[in-house]
């Protein structure tokens, strides 16, 4: 069930322009597949959908590049272009971005396999990540905030 979802997905965002969770989880509902907000947000971040900008000057949903440095690319356009704020609280580093983007430029965080990063969590415009240290959080902090400019 959960491969043929997310094969769906994968055709739903080849073909069609999808800005958000809730427009993903309409044209799976209307594909028969009866799916809560929470399973979408868990399966985008499972195939590890980000949000690029179109060239109509949209965001939408597409499949993370498998090559490095496409994924390293993709991702400073996508962080630089939707983060408001980088902060931090001992071990956790909060980013603030637009509305709507804190689930893409997750997603596209975890692709990056930083080992400082134990965990991450995106709401709709908020992203805790716990590193393992006050250190590790320091330096993502800081190479964050590179990223940023």
């Amino acid at each position: 069930m959960k491969s043929g979802r997310h094969e769906k997905i994968l055709e739903i965002i080849a073909n069609a322009s999808i800005e958000t969770q809730d427009e993903l989880l309409a044209q799976l509902s209307n594909a028969g597949y009866r799916v809560t907000q929470a399973t979408v947000s868990r399966d985008i971040k499972d195939l590890r959908l980000v949000k690029t900008l179109g060239s109509d000057g949209k965001y939408r949903y597409t499949a993370a590049q498998s090559h490095s440095a496409d994924i390293r690319s993709n991702f400073s356009q996508l962080f630089s272009s939707s983060v408001l704020t980088i902060d931090r609280a001992q071990n956790i580093v909060v980013v603030k971005t637009l509305s709507g983007m804190a689930n893409a430029v997750c997603a596209a965080l975890d692709t990056m396999g930083n080992s400082a990063i134990v965990g991450t969590l995106a709401g709709d415009d908020t992203i805790f990540i716990a590193c393992r240290d006050e250190v590790s959080a320091a330096e993502l902090q800081e190479y964050l905030k590179q990223q940023k400019k």
